[in-house]
């Protein structure tokens, strides 16, 4: 079963006809499962953004609906017998083999996981061989991203002498390999994103793909959910109109290309950064500049080499077949993941609290804090509510009140007052009603104990008669009962006397067809 945010994600590049090797690199499925969703969505008859006004669960149980879940033990294929039938065949095709055992097993194993235990069979078996396939680099197509393993001590503090390592960010085209490197104190998410919009500005044009490192390592201090990651690449990718690869774990051939560079990079931008002694990464970051510049304008060893030097092969290959930068600036996020919201429906951030509606309760979400705003969205990245970020110390709690439920709203404006804004509302009623809220307030050995009590008798009389109001009022204060349940008395007596007088009492009207009480003696 696929999540929420893979299911719009496919449906999404497939309809802006992203290949299936796309859409598989990009959500780490197989062909197979970018079939399903994409059948599935076409026998649903709702558009994309039908599905996406829905609820992630209800889509989610759209397409694999519960009685599709259930999984049956189905015992492993014969691959000794495969493997010599592969091995005879003179064009050998190991789907074709798939086929013959499908006929015989209609509820075997598909495709994909046939693959992956004969390639389990074959690599327990005999081993596996280490061949390397050439690839055809496509001009302005990826951009590699990763952090340099090495983490030289290249920062002296210049109060304390002190020595500390630094963290190396570096960025390269497939085809021309132009070089970005930016340097920070540590690998956490914010100094990742960073690192990622100003390579984008460095190249000043956007690649159809970008290919980060597998980032597990990368932001491991900051968080360990995968979930805020997947965040930050779906921003990453609505904002600048491009589609995040993040290739498999532990197979650095899935990005040799800065696997390359990060080894070159340890030893031609490294080791002449030793030279030289700094204080601040504002002078750390100009020396490594100037090195990635000469490194860009070196030529190739290669002779022959079409590309000539990195920033040549930029100019002529890369920038041409990339898009332009959009309007704007990225604005960059401190990612908190909140695993549950709690009853108080308020999320800390910098210690204030920030509301969300009170129906998120108990359910995950995801704080994003720029400068000036703080945006909660759910575990599917879909916008919930925004804030404006409070420095001040009070108030800790900032609260919309449209997040919070009827009840507590009433309890909010109840105690929102002093004895002063009731006595204001008291005397628009008139003057007996005035002096009872005053005697109400007086009566209790704090005020605030009467705020409740007041707040029920001038609601009470909110559509009454301001007479009838000032009638109750005076009972109350000639009996010196100055209290909510005698006014209440009072004020529901005088009511039922005025609706009883305007329906003219009791007595009905005198009619020869209505018989008196005498026919019934």
């Amino acid at each position: 079963m696929q999540k929420y945010s893979t299911i719009i994600g496919v449906i999404t590049l497939r309809l802006d006809s992203e290949s299936y090797s796309t859409v598989q690199k990009r959500y780490s499925i197989g062909s197979s499962t970018v079939t399903l969703i994409m059948n599935r969505f076409k026998e649903s008859g709702l558009s994309l953004d039908d599905l996406k006004r829905m609820e992630p669960k209800k889509v989610e149980s759209l397409f694999y609906p519960e009685q599709n879940l259930r999984r049956k033990d189905v015992p492993l294929p014969d691959f000794d017998a495969i493997h010599q039938k592969l091995v005879q065949m003179k064009h050998p095709d190991l789907s074709y083999l798939w086929l013959e055992y499908k006929e015989k097993n209609p509820d075997g194993y598909q495709l994909t996981q046939f693959y992956k235990h004969y390639n389990d069979f074959v690599k327990e078996r005999y081993g596996s061989c280490k061949l390397s396939m050439p690839v055809e680099r496509v001009p302005g197509e990826k951009l590699y991203i990763d952090w340099v393993g090495d983490q030289p001590e290249l920062m002296t503090d210049p109060e304390t002498g002190e020595i500390r390592r630094v963290h190396i960010f570096t960025t390269t085209l497939g085809f021309s390999s132009l070089v970005y490197v930016e340097i920070f104190p540590d690998e956490k998410l914010q100094s990742f994103i960073t690192g990622v919009v100003h390579a984008l500005q460095f190249y000043g044009a956007i690649p159809k793909y970008l290919v980060p490192d597998n980032l597990k390592t990368a932001v491991t201090s900051h968080t360990k959910d995968g979930l805020v990651l997947n965040t930050v690449f779906s921003d990453l990718e609505d904002f600048y109109g491009t589609v995040v690869l993040p290739p498999p774990p532990r197979k650095p051939k899935g990005k040799a290309t800065v696997e390359n560079h990060v080894k070159y990079l340890e030893t031609h931008l490294v080791e002449k950064l030793r030279e030289d002694i700094y204080t601040s990464y504002e002078s750390l970051n100009d020396a490594a500049k100037r090195i990635i510049a000469a490194i860009n304008q070196r030529q190739f060893r290669k002779p022959g080499d079409i590309r000539g030097s990195r920033q040549k092969a930029f100019e002529q290959y890369d920038k041409p077949r990339m898009r332009p930068l959009p309007d704007g600036v990225y604005t960059l996020c401190d990612y908190k993941y909140v695993l549950r919201v709690p009853d108080n429906y308020h999320l800390e951030y910098d210690g204030h609290y920030y509301s969300v509606l009170y129906t998120y309760h108990g359910k995950p979400a995801i704080l994003k804090a720029t400068m000036s705003e703080i945006r909660i969205c759910d575990e599917n990245n879909r916008l919930i509510c925004k804030h404006t970020r409070s420095y001040r110390d009070f108030p800790r709690y900032i609260t919309d009140e449209t997040h919070m439920p009827a009840e507590h709203r009433y309890y909010k404006e109840v105690n929102a007052h002093d004895g002063a804004y009731y006595r204001r509302w008291a005397s628009v009623f008139g003057e007996a009603m005035s002096i009872l809220i005053d005697r109400m307030l007086r009566s209790v050995k704090h005020e605030e104990q009467a705020y409740n009590s007041c707040s029920g008798v001038l609601h009470m009389c909110k559509e009454a008669p301001r007479h009838i109001v000032n009638e109750a009022a005076q009972k109350c204060i000639d009996a010196n009962a100055c209290k909510y349940t005698y006014f209440k008395r009072a004020f529901h007596s005088l009511m039922n006397d005025r609706m009883h007088a305007a329906d003219g009492g009791s007595q009905l009207p005198t009619h020869e067809n209505i018989r008196g009480r005498d026919c019934y003696q």
